[in-house]
């Protein structure tokens, strides 16, 4: 396997630098057209060159990518100084996720959300997709489906009382209520949850979208919330998925998108290694498809966020 491991890596960057040509068209950089049914492939992977003075923040910024999905795809890019006309991939190939294909789906590992509004006559259907941050280990953010029950611009903060003991520890006083507006760290716009005390909402500190690093909420890029604000209505359903691996179809070929598993997610009754492969598996009886055991093996250990075809 080890001789292996270098040849697939070499067809892997082939693979980034022609994906393309096996994407869909996007309608704009965080808008693509919805594939047919049975196809679950949007987006292509693009290369850009940095700056002397980028980060790998600053590109992500730029191209609407969240910090781990940029890094994990550039494992042997300097992250702070990746250097003048260093070739950077820009990961927005996608498998869309295994959920209902309406209102919003949040997949937790992935830290990535989808929008998929309701068309009107004439129109074709979209998926409107932004990197988030979500909670950290602590305070993670809760699974199932629930639904968005108020907007809110420029909405207040109240801290509850575990986060006001946590900053108090580091002599971080915090008050009852921060009001709306600059230095409000849920930004200028805000959807709540069915799920008491949880929202999806903007930030003030940009730099942490793409990162395990919230109370539980969902934070966006000040733009991106400001978007998806106007766009939502009360009411519209959210699923919020743990999937780290995601397999789909694009046309008679068969990929897996992996990324790592957050345990705290795991309820510990069974191995996620096990039900990922038994699920690959199952998808590729259901389709009549053989497996490459190679690909699915080098796929699943550099969990990059990139698909990858596991199909002969």
């Amino acid at each position: 396997m080890a001789l292996l491991i270098p040849h697939f890596r070499s067809l892997r960057r082939l693979f980034c630098a022609a994906a393309v040509l096996l994407s869909s068209l996007p309608v704009s950089a965080e808008t693509f057209a919805l594939p047919p049914p049975g196809q679950d492939l949007v987006g292509e992977v693009r290369i850009t060159r940095a700056r002397q003075s980028d980060t790998l923040l600053d590109i992500a910024r730029v191209f609407n990518l969240g910090y781990e999905e940029i890094v994990r795809a550039n494992p042997g890019v300097d992250r702070w100084l990746p250097g003048q006309d260093t070739h950077v991939i820009l990961p927005n190939l996608l498998i869309l996720p295994d959920a209902p294909r309406d209102g919003i789906v949040l997949n937790v590992p992935e830290m990535r959300l989808y929008y998929y509004p309701k068309p009107g006559q004439g129109e074709t259907p979209v998926v409107i997709t932004h990197p988030v941050s979500v909670g950290r280990m602590d305070w993670k953010t809760p699974l199932g489906k629930t639904r968005v029950i108020q907007k809110q611009a420029d909405p207040p903060w109240y801290p509850p009382a575990s986060i006001k003991a946590e900053h108090a520890q580091n002599g971080d006083i915090l008050p009852d209520m921060v009001p709306g507006g600059p230095g409000n760290p849920l930004g200028r716009f805000a959807l709540r949850l069915g799920i008491p005390g949880y929202l999806i909402h903007g930030t003030n500190k940009e730099y942490g979208i793409g990162m395990q690093v919230t109370h539980g909420c969902v934070r966006l890029y000040p733009e991106d919330i400001e978007r998806l604000y106007s766009l939502v209505e009360v009411g519209t359903p959210v699923y919020i998925i743990n999937q780290p691996v995601k397999v789909g179809r694009h046309f008679d070929g068969l990929y897996i998108e992996a990324h790592p598993a957050m345990n705290e997610l795991s309820d510990g009754s069974s191995s996620p290694q096990a039900l990922t492969l038994l699920n690959i598996a199952a998808t590729a009886e259901q389709l009549s498809t053989e497996l490459n055991p190679s690909a699915v093996q080098l796929a699943l250990q550099q969990s990059d966020g990139i698909p990858l075809r596991i199909s002969h």
